[in-house]
């Protein structure tokens, strides 16, 4: 691990450094290429698990960083490449939600409900990559069925257990509590603290987007709008006009050069 880098990167995945529908992150692949030749770690965040972002934090040569996956209810350290084992968290999380009564339960389609070949219906996902987004260590994610009342009913209830629900872009994802920002935070202080810079596009990211030192909000016409953010007038959250990969990278050249942070 650098420590003290020039600057240190959080990206969500999903509508921000991948493309919404093709999963391509190819048009940033000269920028990531560039942050690693600065020595400007560049640290996933998502709602995947840690089996689906390990082989792309390999294709994308970001081994070296660590990772923040299920949407901040883990970590994986830098350089580990397989499978932790420990999935205690994830099952104390699937007994809470089987215990909800019927009627709270039964609008809420969790990928344990699932199994791969659903997931990868509703995900789009290739049948190896559904397989690895089941595999959930900390987290589950899923799809609701139901009206706005009976959703806050369900959160209601699984709060009284010590667990969360939080909306990505496509997903209402349950955890046992951690986001994305507070591991922000906690990676940070063991790089020493450099300037932080955080990307996303969903609800999910917008405490990781307003507690960096400057965040950029990627496009995503497919996705819910974030609402105007407390640092967008003074310039220190800025959104670009390019969706995914290509905005992306065309936004943090941006600010970087203004930052006088040199790629």
């Amino acid at each position: 691990m650098t420590h003290n880098p020039p600057a240190l990167i959080f990206t969500d995945l999903d509508g921000t450094l991948l493309d919404h529908d093709t999963y391509s992150w190819s048009p940033a692949r000269p920028m990531l290429e560039k942050l690693s030749a600065a020595g400007i770690p560049v640290v996933l965040a998502s709602s995947k698990t840690g089996a689906e972002m390990m082989p792309l934090r390999a294709d994308m040569g970001l081994t070296s960083a660590p990772l923040i996956c299920e949407n901040g209810a883990g970590v994986i350290a830098a350089g580990v490449t397989g499978d932790t084992g420990d999935r205690e968290a994830y099952w104390r999380l699937r007994a809470a939600l089987d215990a909800l009564p019927s009627d709270l339960r039964a609008p809420f389609e969790g990928f344990g409900d699932m199994g791969a070949a659903r997931i990868a219906e509703v995900t789009g996902l290739a049948p190896d990559a559904a397989e690895a987004a089941a595999t959930r260590a900390f987290s589950e994610p899923g799809l609701w069925r139901g009206d706005t009342d009976g959703r806050d009913a369900f959160l209601a209830a699984l709060s009284a257990e010590g667990i969360q629900g939080r909306h990505g872009g496509r997903f209402l994802t349950l955890s046992h509590g951690g986001t994305k920002a507070d591991r922000m935070a906690e990676i940070a202080a063991e790089y020493g603290n450099p300037t932080t810079i955080a990307l996303g596009d969903a609800p999910n990211d917008r405490e990781m987007l307003e507690k960096a030192d400057h965040g950029i909000v990627i496009a995503n016409p497919h996705g819910i709008a974030l609402p105007d953010l407390p640092g967008e007038a003074s310039g220190r959250i800025r959104r670009s006009r390019v969706p995914g990969p290509a905005g992306w990278s065309m936004d943090l050249t941006a600010l970087l050069s203004e930052l006088g942070i040199a790629i």
